[in-house]
């Protein structure tokens, strides 16, 4: 059995370069992202139910986490009231929020890593690529109606791990 000093550690070795880069990406300072990512472990070894491995890989639920605490973050920081100086300096540039974005790519593409060689075809060739039934067939080399009824049945595929992977569609 391991210590609550020993989980915190591994999730650390594990996951903290992803959580890292995510807080990063999304606030651009060293420190806030540092906080972050240490309040998403404290959130991680509260709820140590939700990293049991036979419920599949905890990075999607990290991710979600760190999301939920940047958001937490910047609704705490919106709130308070902005202090005015007087000597004003160089442009403080806005950084876009991209943990929710960085956070679905991962986890869409863990998802589509379980699916079907085909399935996967079809999914990049007509959501990824934006290509029509007619095109994706063309690239594909199957006909039309392939194309139609792999899609169907690759969406409800990905619906299933999503769902297994503990994300709600």
């Amino acid at each position: 059995m391991t210590s609550d000093a020993d989980l915190i550690r591994l999730l650390h070795e594990r996951h903290g370069a992803l959580l890292w880069a995510v807080a990063m990406r999304t606030t651009a300072d060293p420190g806030r992202a540092q906080d972050a990512v240490q309040e998403t472990l404290v959130r991680a070894w509260r709820h140590v139910d939700a990293l049991d491995e036979s419920r599949g890989d905890p990075r999607p639920w990290l991710l979600r986490t760190l999301r939920n605490v940047l958001i937490d973050e910047w609704r705490a920081r919106s709130v308070r009231p902005e202090v005015l100086v007087d000597d004003v300096g160089e442009p403080d540039l806005a950084v876009a929020d991209h943990a929710d974005a960085a956070a679905q790519a991962w986890v869409v593409d863990a998802a589509l890593a379980r699916l079907s060689p085909e399935h996967r075809a079809v999914l990049a060739e007509c959501y990824y690529r934006g290509r029509s039934v007619r095109e994706a067939a063309a690239v594909l080399g199957v006909p039309p109606g392939t194309v139609k009824s792999r899609t169907h049945y690759a969406l409800r595929a990905l619906r299933l791990v999503l769902e297994e992977m503990g994300i709600g569609v």
